[in-house]
């Protein structure tokens, strides 16, 4: 008959003794196809209702993805019910940010039961957005959250015709705001909060979106009482006219203002108080770097300008020690005086170093390869290293050139090679790498004040024991060591900061207890055509000449009389005629009366009524081939008022009878 409808069933079965046969069932199931029939009609017309209903409906699964939408969502959206079906579509592809945050940390605690509810911004596709209230409730599964989003209001109604619209405005301004803003019941449980607030205060094992989180159980307790008083005394409706300051008990570091305003809630019996929260920890932060800053500027500027006098006293206790050991080879004083010139020396090797760390000292730049230079300095570094210890080298290939001080930037390695041997006392492995850093990956490296450009990088690392973050805040600060008394200074590491801040570079330390320590030092890369006065010195590093006698006339301009005394006395002892000039108006007063020619100038920067530099100026007028020494404890400001292209030699103070005579001879016989 047309009208029934019959299961077949077909099987093969067994007959025994190898013999089979089928066997067929014929069953009667028209009523049952009839129920099934009803039945999906009936989920058919459910769907059909879920479809026409007002409002979107969505189901999304734990991953945040949406499994099901009804066709008023689609037709929110502005997509096809069929590719929404079969494509993968999630949360975070259909809110704003800033209503993500918010729905993320509803879901966070909500997945597992309970019900949400948020006004929030739906974005479409093409970029369009709508105000939606959005409710949900997890399925009894606990696998599935089911959504209901209802329009606030059409996007061509005005806001002030209908009160939701206003509200979700609202909502939308309160969780788009770049202010984290709560409110807080006056026992300091937090009743909502916005997703700034929630990302100020939120940790990895508490969610505080949550509403009943405690604030107070998020603050460090050393400001946990005062912000205990502070919500009491807004409860009660007492305005708070300063922002008290907080830290984070997880993360001390994180630092901030809190704003208090009393808030009457209405119907509840109770009053709650409105939390806003600015975030300082930034600007604490760079407060301390400012006061570090100044910190070290002063102790600069206390080195400089101490330097040059200090400079000249050793120059003279220098000077003259070599005067008299030349002639007391067999006296029973000869062993008094080498001693006498040790320490002086000893003494400007501490000045050295200060003016390193102040960066006042006066470099002589040269084009180098940081390749060529770890290359020379590593037949020294294993020999000093020892046994125990590892060199391990990774040149980078195509590096770019540098311009720096050779002298200083081994200074620098040295340094830090000498460092990590002491953080190694059972022995490990020193690495030195270098390679190329683009304006790209400086800007995407992060480091604080590393302004973008290309950069040379040098990394020396060690497996050593680390430093604390403690430690590690004060390593460039100068005295400040970790040593043992005696067994060192405090002025490495300054040392090594104010040469690679002077060279233009930039140095990072990156350390962790128990596993070793890694400076990184950023040196611009050397374009051509570049170049800062003080590079125009022509310091040749060439063998010191055996005769250092010589003849010819020699205008020495010295303002500290013990100083020119010395020097004139040693010039005159290698056969030079020496003119004697207390500043530099006075030498243009020796010059001009002087009758024969002037073969060579020695004379001091810094003097009083007129400097070295002007000098020169001065000189080159009638003398334009006029060959000059300078002599200073520092570099100073002076020399930038040179003209490009100036040539002159410098002589380091404080300085020894044959680097002075080995200078002149050199560059007098030329």
């Amino acid at each position: 008959s047309p009208g029934r409808w019959l299961r077949i069933g077909v099987e093969n079965r067994s007959a025994g003794l190898g013999r089979s046969y089928i066997a067929w069932r014929v069953g009667d199931v028209t009523l049952e196809h009839a129920r099934q029939s009803e039945a999906l009609q009936r989920l058919r017309r459910s769907l059909d209702q879920l479809d026409v209903l007002p409002a979107g409906l969505a189901i999304v699964d734990p991953r945040e993805r949406f499994v099901q939408l009804n066709a008023t969502l689609c037709a929110w959206l502005g997509i096809d019910r069929k590719s929404a079906e079969t494509s993968v579509l999630a949360i975070d592809q259909l809110f704003t940010s800033q209503a993500r945050a918010a729905i993320a940390a509803e879901l966070a605690g909500n997945i597992k039961g309970g019900m949400i509810a948020l006004d929030v911004e739906l974005q479409r596709p093409d970029g369009a957005r709508m105000p939606v209230r959005l409710t949900g409730r997890a399925q009894p599964d606990g696998r599935q959250l089911a959504l209901a989003l209802l329009m606030a209001g059409t996007p061509g109604e005005r806001d002030a015709d209908s009160a939701l619209a206003a509200e979700a405005r609202f909502t939308r301004l309160f969780h788009a705001a770049p202010i984290a803003i709560a409110t807080i019941e006056a026992d300091g449980r937090i009743a909502s909060a916005n997703p700034a607030f929630t990302g100020m205060f939120s940790s990895p094992s508490r969610d505080l979106a949550v509403s009943g989180q405690a604030l107070l159980d998020r603050l460090h307790e050393e400001g946990r009482e005062t912000v205990r008083a502070a919500l009491q005394a807004a409860a009660r409706g007492e305005r708070q006219g300063q922002p008290i300051e907080f830290a984070l008990k997880d993360n001390p570091r994180r630092a901030g203002q809190l704003f208090l305003s009393p808030n009457a809630t209405a119907g509840e019996g109770r009053d709650s108080v409105i939390v806003y929260a600015i975030d300082t920890s930034e600007r604490k932060e760079l407060e301390v770097q400012f006061a570090q800053s100044q910190k070290m500027q002063a102790v600069g500027q206390l080195a400089g300008g101490i330097a040059h006098d200090i400079n000249n006293v050793l120059t003279v206790i220098i000077g003259f020690s070599d005067l008299l050991l030349a002639n007391s080879t067999g006296d029973p004083s000869f062993h008094d005086l080498t001693e006498i010139k040790a320490n002086a020396n000893r003494a400007a090797n501490l000045v050295r170093q200060l003016l390193a760390f102040s960066r006042r000292q006066t470099l002589r730049p040269e084009i180098l390869s940081l390749n060529e230079v770890i290359s020379d300095l590593s037949v020294f570094l294993k020999r000093s290293l020892g046994e125990k210890f590892k060199l391990e080298r990774d040149y980078g290939r195509d590096l770019w050139l540098v311009k720096a001080d050779q002298t200083e930037l081994g200074r620098v390695l040295v340094n830090l090679a000498v460092n990590a041997v002491d953080a190694m006392p059972r022995g490990g492995t020193l690495s030195i790498q270098t390679a190329n850093v683009s304006r790209e990956d400086s800007t995407r490296l992060g480091h604080t004040g590393l302004e973008p450009g290309d950069y040379v990088v040098c990394a020396v690392a060690d497996t050593g024991e680390g430093m604390a973050p403690e430690i590690l805040e004060k390593i460039f600060e100068p005295f400040f060591t970790t040593k043992e008394v005696g067994k060192g200074t405090g002025l490495g590491l300054s040392t090594v900061y104010g040469i690679v801040k002077q060279t233009g570079g930039y140095i990072y330390c990156e350390s962790v207890p128990g596993a070793g320590s890694t400076f990184r030092i950023f040196l611009p890369r050397h374009v051509a055509g570049s170049g800062s006065l003080e590079s125009q010195a022509k310091v040749e590093r060439k063998e010191r000449p055996r005769d250092l006698t010589g003849t010819g006339t020699v205008l020495l301009v010295e303002d500290e009389e013990s100083v020119r005394r010395f020097a004139a006395r040693a010039l005159r002892r290698q056969g030079y005629a020496v003119l004697e000039a207390g500043n530099g108006q006075e030498a243009l007063e020796v010059k001009a009366s002087h009758q024969g020619a002037i073969d060579l100038v020695v004379s001091d920067i810094v003097m009083p009524e007129m400097d070295g530099p002007a000098l020169l100026k001065e000189l080159r007028k009638t003398n334009p081939e006029l060959k000059i020494i300078f002599m200073s404890g520092y570099a100073d400001d002076a020399l930038s008022s040179l003209d490009d292209g100036e040539e002159f030699a410098f002589l380091s103070k404080p300085f020894q009878l044959a680097d002075l005579v080995s200078a002149v001879k050199e560059l007098i016989s030329r």
